[in-house]
């Protein structure tokens, strides 16, 4: 997205020119002394500079996946508020230097003709050096900021490229850029964007533990503010502002810009606006060539010295990063089976562990990383089939471990347990078992009990309406009627076949709206908007009545696995965004976000009996669930006039990328339910 590439692109772009003026008229010194054999000396310096920039990026990257969660929020949080101090020491740098910078360099070349090779590449390796390591901070903390790495790639590879050709030209003389105003409005935008930065910095390091405050909130617009929205985006994408922030975020964000911005100006006031940065060296006015510098021949570069300096950074950076990912030995294999769990299980280093999993036994078995105090599961692999290995990867932090092996037919056996030292931080999930879902379902039946109760009155209703021709009567009682119904979580065959007949769509069927198994609230929904007869349907509207009927006598006597209750709370949302906000169930009323409202609230239904169980195992996810729910009643609100709803066809662009972006959001917080509350076999 564009909002994630531009603050890379500005910093590509900023630190691009940067280095290249640098190279310019590093370049440009050496041709107007007649030295042109020294060039290979310069480009040896900068590929030394790229190649230990790109380096340093792949060190951060894999330390930081090497690292706990909390631990790698503590190292982003950190490197964060570096980035921060590096891109303003940047912006203020360059705004004093950009008038004198040609000169500056010009004196250090003329310096190191008079010397070794292994001074030139040194002086161009320091000039563009520091701009690599720079940019490749700040790009990394981007990429960690948007959750993703292609947009701020994209746009500092954008501003690269553009800085380059930017470059050429003045090195050329084809172009004139104020280098002097450039770089001042450039660092006015970058001073905002690092603010954003710090705020992001300031945060991850409240929620690695480093920093207090991380539940104290200036304020939360989550509520209010649709998360989906361009404006939205693109304030989290550019600014990292976020619709929730702690106190500690905005002192930060606050702080830093009126201490930076103030100082800021002040520069700029003090500092000539005249001036232009020309990389190249200005022709002597006799036309003569300039002198060469007194001193020893120009040394030959040694062959072997650009692949040096390309090759050590990528090697050091490869040995931190094998350093950094403990590969586990061929003798550290977990041998599982029925009668021996864990066998060469040993205590692991803390961090990220990848195990070898092999079944030496005879049944297909589930795999379990446990705290044995608390049954509490690291990691898991299910179905292990006999005599095949599969890897675990699990963050291991201080505390206790063992291996839990389940056989399809067999009791569960458990691990002589080891322990690691160091701070606790690695993330287990609780177990759940069927006698811990019990409580829940029964009060979901209850729930869905009532509601077909009143589901039979109202199709009955709509039976009746329909059997006495009433058909404006017959529209208004049809859509509470589904409504009832969308209410109650019908998601996935919750209600075995009569969810086909009560509910069930024309797809796939060779007649199509005309089809004698099309049936169900669709199917009088269809005749009802197209003008179709009372008598026409009267039989239908009598089917739907008896099928009603049917389900709520049958309902307690069908098998509903307790397992199946956890990922309604998702698929049933998961379905609304799949046919109802796409228009795709319409035969004609255009109800879908009525429907789609019923959707929610039987989520929220499901939520409700949930509750006490996900609670302790992920405090943070029922709030912002709550709050995405409340934004998406407000979006689903605003299309609710008197008795009527705007059809999903009938949307604005805006409002239906609001609607369908908070609905997205909310099946992305409710994602982690099912396995949160997956029941885990243990015996």
């Amino acid at each position: 997205m564009w909002d994630d590439s531009f603050p890379s692109f500005l910093i590509g772009l900023r630190e691009g020119l940067e280095a290249g003026l640098i190279v310019s008229v590093l370049v440009a010194t050496l041709v107007r002394a007649g030295a042109r054999s020294r060039l290979p000396q310069v480009w040896t310096g900068v590929l030394a500079a790229i190649a230990l920039s790109m380096s340093f990026g792949a060190v951060l990257t894999f330390t930081a996946a090497s690292l706990s969660t909390t631990a790698q929020e503590a190292f982003g949080g950190a490197l964060s508020i570096v980035a921060v101090a590096f891109v303003t020491a940047m912006v203020f740098w360059m705004r004093r230097s950009a008038r004198s910078l040609a000169g500056d360099i010009k004196e250090k070349v003329t310096e190191a003709l008079t010397m070794g090779a292994g001074v030139l590449v040194l002086t161009s390796f320091l000039a563009v050096g520091r701009e690599g390591l720079e940019t490749a901070l700040f790009l990394w903390t981007t990429a960690r900021a948007a959750k993703e790495s292609a947009g701020p790639m994209a746009g500092a590879g954008a501003g690269l490229v553009l800085a380059a050709l930017l470059c050429w030209g003045l090195y050329r003389r084809v172009l004139r850029i104020n280098l002097t105003r450039f770089f001042t409005v450039t660092g006015a935008v970058l001073v905002v964007i690092a603010a954003g930065v710090l705020g992001y910095g300031l945060r991850d390091l409240q929620e690695g533990t480093v920093l207090p405050g991380g539940t104290v909130y200036a304020f939360d617009l989550s509520g209010s503010v649709d998360a989906g929205s361009w404006y939205s985006t693109l304030l989290q994408g550019v600014l990292n502002l976020t619709p929730t922030m702690t106190w500690l975020q905005v002192a930060g964000y606050a702080g830093y810009l009126a201490v930076v911005v103030t100082l800021f100006v002040r520069g700029v006031r003090d500092v000539p606006g005249a001036g232009e940065t020309v990389a190249t060296t200005p022709p002597r006015p006799d036309g003569a060539p300039a002198a060469q510098p007194a001193g020893p021949a120009p040394a030959r570069p040694r062959r072997l010295l650009p692949v040096a300096v390309v090759a050590v950074p990528a090697l050091l950076a490869g040995l931190v990063v094998a350093l950094a990912h403990p590969k586990p030995a061929a003798g550290e294999t977990v041998a599982v089976s029925g009668t021996d769990c864990g066998r060469g299980f040993t205590a692991p280093e803390p961090g990220r562990q990848d195990f070898r999993m092999h079944n030496t036994g005879d049944q297909t078995s589930e795999v379990y990383l446990i705290d044995p105090s608390s049954n509490a599961v690291y990691g898991e692999i299910e179905g292990l089939a006999p005599g095949t290995t599969r890897d675990l990867v699990a963050t291991v932090a201080g505390g206790t471990y063992a291996w839990r092996c389940v056989p399809a037919d067999g009791k569960a056996v458990t691990s002589k347990a080891v322990r690691v030292g160091g701070a606790a931080g690695a993330h287990a999930v609780a177990p759940v078992s069927e006698r811990d879902l019990a409580t829940p379902l029964k009060a979901y039946k209850v729930y869905v009990n009532q509601g077909l109760s009143t589901l039979v009155t109202r199709t009955r209703k709509l039976s009746d309406d329909i059997r006495a021709g009433h058909l404006d009567t017959a529209r208004a009682d049809w859509l509470t009627a589904h409504r009832t119904y969308a209410s109650l979580g019908a998601a996935y065959g919750t209600f075995e076949d009569f969810d086909r007949k009560i509910d069930g769509r024309p797809d796939g069927l060779p007649g199509g709206v005309h089809d004698k198994d099309f049936t169900g609230f669709h199917r009088i929904e269809y005749g009802l908007w197209h003008g179709e007869s009372a008598a026409g349907l009267k039989g239908v509207a009598q089917q739907l009545a008896d099928d009603a009927a049917g389900l709520r006598k049958a309902f307690p006597h069908q098998d509903f696995d307790p397992s199946d209750l956890p990922l309604r709370a998702h698929e049933i949302l998961e379905n609304t965004l799949q046919f109802e906000l796409t228009g795709d169930t319409d035969q004609g009323s255009g109800s879908g976000l009525a429907t789609a409202d019923a959707n929610l609230a039987g989520t929220r239904e499901l939520l409700a009996v949930l509750r006490r169980l996900l609670t302790p195992r992920a405090p943070r996810l029922l709030p912002t669930v709550d709050a995405d729910s409340a934004r998406l009643q407000k979006l689903l609100d605003s299309a609710h006039h008197g008795t009527g709803w705007t059809p999903v066809g009938r949307l604005g662009p805006a409002a239906k990328a609001r609607i369908d972006g908070a609905t997205g959001q909310l099946l992305e917080d409710l994602s982690p339910v099912p396995d949160l509350l997956e029941i885990r076999k243990s015996a």
